[in-house]
């Protein structure tokens, strides 16, 4: 029976040695080579001409995480809270913009952000620009939403709030019941109840939730190339210039990716260390 099981465990090994195991080994290679193939710490030392770019990407990948946690808990808790049937309408609701190809979201949000958008068109078409021009004597036509950090973290917060939404309901859903009943015969009102007894209890789908939404928002490049253009350049932008731009260099893409990688990795660990904190104290 084991020697079948190990059997069936060949091509998952495989296909995990060849397209996961690789990929970082070659990656780690190229990060401490030369253009020569001789090995070197240089394009490490390189690093910090891209200062700006770590700090950006990771300011703007906390914005983003912060704001889809003070959306995503209040939201996930109030469809744990309705029947069987709203939540079911409602997941679906959370999930549908998923299904639509990722690429696509964003450049709908490029046409509603354009100088010329609908956001525009439609505060054109309400006199707000007249009345503002009116009041402060300016001259402005349209609001410059497109190319801005602003709308590279819209674009992270619509695409990665499910990803917030989601592990946070799946825990909210399954407390016990007879726990917020004892809080509140023992005198908890429903302000205490949540703060004491709710909210701690879901601290783990608050890490995964944050998890999820922080480490795909600090390496992504497609909502950045798009909403952000050449003005807001992320890490994601910068690992792929280094292999597909003009700017070739994938050592120095090789180390970047590097370096992300073991602070996505350090984050990641960090988060699950709490995350069993978390687990064990609900089980004490």
């Amino acid at each position: 029976m084991g020697n079948k099981r190990a059997a069936f465990a060949v091509p998952y090994v495989g296909w995990l040695a060849l397209f996961v195991l690789a990929p970082i080994v070659m990656v780690v290679i190229y990060a401490f080579s030369a253009a020569d193939g001789g090995f070197t710490l240089e394009n490490f030392s390189r690093m910090e001409t891209y200062a700006v770019v770590f700090t950006r990407s990771f300011k703007l990948a906390i914005i983003a995480t912060v704001i889809c946690l003070l959306i995503g808990y209040p939201v996930a808790y109030m469809i744990s809270r309705e029947t069987a049937r709203f939540q079911r309408i409602a997941m679906m609701l959370v999930m549908l913009p998923m299904w639509m190809n990722f690429l696509l979201r964003t450049y709908a949000w490029m046409s509603i952000l354009e100088n010329t958008g609908l956001l525009n068109r439609f505060f054109e078409a309400i006199g707000l620009f007249q009345l503002i021009n009116s009041i402060f004597g300016t001259n402005i036509e349209y609001f410059r939403m497109i190319n801005t950090q602003g709308a590279v973290v819209l674009g992270m917060v619509y695409n990665y709030l499910p990803f917030m939404i989601l592990p946070i309901y799946s825990v909210i859903e399954k407390l016990d019941v007879s726990l917020i009943e004892a809080a509140r015969d023992l005198g908890a009102n429903s302000a205490g109840v949540f703060r004491k007894v709710i909210f701690p209890l879901s601290l783990p789908g608050v890490l995964s939730g944050v998890t999820m939404v922080f480490v795909p928002s600090v390496s992504t490049f497609a909502i950045s190339k798009l909403l952000g253009g050449n003005n807001e350049l992320l890490l994601g932008d910068l690992i792929e210039q280094q292999f597909l731009g003009t700017a070739y260099n994938p050592y120095l893409g090789s180390a970047i990716a590097l370096v992300m990688m073991v602070i996505v990795v350090v984050c990641m660990a960090v988060m699950n260390f709490f995350g069993e904190g978390e687990e064990q104290a609900v089980m004490l």
